[in-house]
């Protein structure tokens, strides 16, 4: 059973889909679980439509343009709540919208709580911690989604609060495989870009159609890295069996997840991925790099495989690995589905309420 929000009401600063992505799902998620607890949710987009339409095309200008809007509807939005709850990135968008929502909190009197999400904190802090930690300051404490999240800003000396990522129960959830399907099916199920490597996974997938010739590899999302990953299908003859299939909605992803035998997960960069959370939950090995955050999301051997990174004949060797050993498969599932348990709204609801509730009795949550 799930904490009851009843008797909050918060204003809830974050992305709307499209773009879909992590911070944007788990945004999505978070309102509707908190609304069906509950609590009374004041959803203020850092990513308005643009007024009008054309500045969208015109970029650099358009982040600009977009800051007064938003910034009114905070200063608007924060009257109708007790507690403000900030999804907050690295880079430029710290300083676009998570500064300017603290600040705005602070000259409103009511409190707010960063929910710190970057992948690439580190060194966004090593660049810019004197700006962050001034907007922090005004803050009634940090909340972050990992482990490894909480070491880095531990190397900052700032304290945080553990509050896990979200899981739709409803959707991710482990299904029997059709017991006639003998076709090996792998997929990843992350943007394509640059820091996922998704080359890595393709490359490991050629070795292994050696000698599984009916295997499949179905890559699920977007982004500036398509055509030069379709070039490289087509160089390694893997047309037929490679399978791009674009963005998918959440039950879409969810019905992926179901049908799937492993999941490559070959990212550079990462902190605490949604994606092998979701596989996890859906009964889907994984074989995954060992960057950033992973290695304390899943623990190697125990619910599932980790590598170094850009190494696809390391991958390769995992993967004959589990299908040599079903035993070890099926360990993985079954630990993955006991790890998956961590994210659970029953479980990370009863967390965060504590957090609301310190922060509106000012008391503080770090």
């Amino acid at each position: 059973m799930s904490a009851d929000f009843s008797s909050i009401k918060v204003a809830l600063v974050g992305p709307k889909a499209p773009p879909a992505g992590g911070m944007a799902n788990q945004t999505a998620q978070l309102k509707q679980l908190l609304e069906s607890s509950g609590a009374y949710v004041y959803f203020i987009e850092v990513n308005p439509d643009y007024k009008p339409a054309f500045i969208g095309k015109l970029p650099g200008i358009r982040a600009l343009f977009r800051l007064p809007q938003y910034c009114l509807s905070l200063f608007r939005g924060y009257s109708k709540v007790d507690v403000v709850h900030l999804m907050a990135n690295s880079g430029w968008s710290w300083h676009l919208f998570a500064a300017p929502a603290i600040w705005i909190a602070k000259l409103r009197s009511k409190p707010i709580l960063v929910n710190y999400r970057g992948g690439h904190a580190f060194d966004f802090f090593s660049r810019s911690w004197p700006l962050v930690s001034a907007s922090l300051k005004q803050s009634a404490g940090v909340i972050v989604p990992s482990v490894y999240l909480q070491q880095v800003f531990s190397q900052f000396k700032q304290a945080s609060t553990i509050v896990a990522n979200t899981l739709d129960t409803e959707l991710f959830k482990p299904t029997k495989k059709q017991v006639n399907s003998t076709q090996l099916h792998i997929i990843v199920t992350r943007n394509l870009e640059a820091i996922y490597d998704v080359a890595t996974a393709i490359r490991a997938f050629a070795l292994i159609l050696q000698s599984h010739s009916d295997a499949k590899l179905t890559i699920a999302g977007e982004g500036p890295e398509l055509a030069q990953l379709q070039q490289l299908v087509t160089e390694l003859q893997l047309d037929t069996a490679v399978n791009f299939v674009g963005r998918l909605n959440r039950n879409d992803m969810a019905a992926l997840y179901q049908s799937a035998d492993i999941m490559l997960n070959t990212s550079l960069v990462d902190n605490s991925p949604n994606s092998l959370i979701e596989a996890m939950a859906s009964g889907v090995a994984i074989i995954s790099s060992n960057v950033g955050g992973i290695p304390l999301l899943v623990k190697h051997e125990y619910d599932a495989l980790l590598t170094a990174p850009k190494q696809p004949e390391l991958i390769f060797q995992q993967l004959k690995r589990l299908l040599n050993n079903p035993e070890l498969k099926q360990q993985l599932i079954t630990n993955g589905l006991a790890s998956s348990s961590r994210f659970h709204w029953s479980n990370v609801s009863k967390v965060l309420l504590e957090q609301y509730q310190r922060a509106i009795t000012g008391k503080g949550i770090n």
